[in-house]
């Protein structure tokens, strides 16, 4: 309506233009220019309007994508003084407002799971399509044994060479289970998927429950042997001390040398089993460690003569590497140089004819390593190691690892007993606390 008004304004114009030539007897030349520049003059102003009706409406929408190509959500767009168009240009800016809000409130949610991921005691590796790591915690790295995660990023699962990495590399997907591995770790690992833009992102979840399995485990077992312990002991006590009598009675017979020896045999059978029991219940009776700081080469030279003496009229030799700077750790002497040797027996015991043990020490991270050529640990046994009572031997009790685990913990040193490709089996011990 108001163009119509404005072209009827143009009309009026000109005809009183017109008029007022014919008046004046102006000339058809003087007339036509007139004309003319009143023509351009009503163009002009028909472009001015139709400028700020049309063309200016269009270029605020077109900026208006301009700035949601860019995610310019900050920016907005200003009124242009028409009531349809200033309508479309205030719902525009309410809904840049609101995705301003949205983005603020998805980076501030994001930056909370990203600390929380990075503080959390469950180890969070994210993986891309091609099993590629694209994403780890502190506690995935701790628990992989992986000293700069940076170098990480990008590599496959399967060319992380830890044990963990190993492990969780023979779990299906979408499945939980518990891995135990040959450094008594204990861990229960997911693999498992979350949705991300309509497709399905692999991330892996590790949850370190060695502290608590070993806690259940040592409440239970430390109940156990004290309660077969005094009952056994208590019963030895009386059969020895009657057998005793009995072997003393048939001593004064005639005949009775024979009866005798029998008494004699089982008083010892019953001195065997309280001894066995003892071995038992000296695993809970292990001290407080006393830490000081010693020379670890030295540690192993106290232990070299009782070592040695373990492979005598024996095909095995004992070969030391010790490093040049003596590193100095924070142990209990007396009770590492028993783990030490019960390492060391071991390793004898796992070579049937002729080998070597290799015992050597390392400065950086300090470190202590005794490594045989004997029979190798299968994968099976592996995850077995350092389970209460498990022993792989005919006659054997499965405390000696057991015990092995309790020191080495209380000295606060990391460990792994496994078998690696070379065919050398290896019991590597670090000092954590040194």
């Amino acid at each position: 309506m108001k163009l119509k008004y404005l072209f009827n304004i143009f009309a009026v114009i000109i005809l009183a233009i017109d008029g007022l030539l014919i008046k004046l007897s102006i000339g058809r030349e003087v007339y036509l220019l007139v004309m003319s520049e009143a023509f351009v003059l009503c163009s002009l102003v028909y472009l001015i309007y139709f400028y700020r009706k049309v063309a200016k409406p269009l270029n605020n929408i077109a900026n208006g994508m301009d700035l949601l190509r860019e995610q310019d959500f900050s920016s907005r767009l200003k009124p242009v003084g028409q009531l349809e168009s200033d309508r479309v240009v205030e719902v525009f800016n309410r809904m840049m407002e609101q995705l301003k809000e949205e983005r603020l409130r998805l980076r501030e949610q994001n930056q909370f799971l990203d600390l929380l991921i990075e503080v959390s005691p469950m180890g969070v590796v994210v993986l891309d399509f091609d099993q590629r790591v694209t994403m780890l915690n502190k506690a995935a790295s701790r628990f992989l044994n992986i000293l700069d995660e940076t170098h990480l990023m990008g590599t496959k699962l399967e060319n992380i060479n830890t044990p963990l990495a190993e492990e969780i590399q023979r779990i299906p997907e979408g499945k939980t289970e518990t891995v135990r591995l040959s450094d008594a770790m204990i861990y229960r690992c997911s693999r498992l998927s979350f949705i991300d833009r309509g497709f399905a992102h692999p991330f892996i979840l590790i949850e370190s429950l060695t502290s608590e399995v070993v806690k259940a485990e040592k409440k239970a077992y430390e109940k156990v042997i004290r309660m077969i312990a005094h009952e056994v002991n208590n019963t030895v006590g009386g059969v020895t001390s009657a057998l005793d009598t009995v072997k003393s009675m048939l001593a004064d017979m005639e005949d009775g040398a024979e009866l005798t020896e029998v008494m004699t045999v089982c008083i010892e059978r019953s001195m065997s089993m309280s001894r066995f029991i003892t071995n038992f219940a000296n695993v809970v009776k292990i001290p407080e460690p006393q830490l000081q700081p010693v020379p670890l080469n030295d540690v192993v030279s106290n232990c070299r003569v009782f070592m040695e003496s373990l492979v005598k009229d024996k095909q095995i030799d004992f070969c030391y590497d010790f490093c040049k700077e003596n590193p100095v750790v924070n142990l209990d002497q007396v009770l590492f140089e028993q783990v030490l040797i019960n390492i060391a027996k071991n390793a004898v015991e796992s070579i049937e004819t002729s080998g070597t043990v290799v015992i050597r020490t390392s400065a950086s991270s300090p470190m202590l390593e005794i490594a045989d050529n004997g029979a190798p640990i299968s994968r099976d046994v592996e995850t077995k190691l350092f389970t209460p009572f498990f022993s792989t031997k005919p006659n054997g009790q499965g405390i000696g690892l057991l015990f092995i685990r309790e020191v080495l913990d209380r000295n606060k040193c990391s460990f792994s007993l496994r078998t690696y490709s070379d065919g050398w089996t290896k019991f590597q011990i670090t000092f954590v606390g040194s």
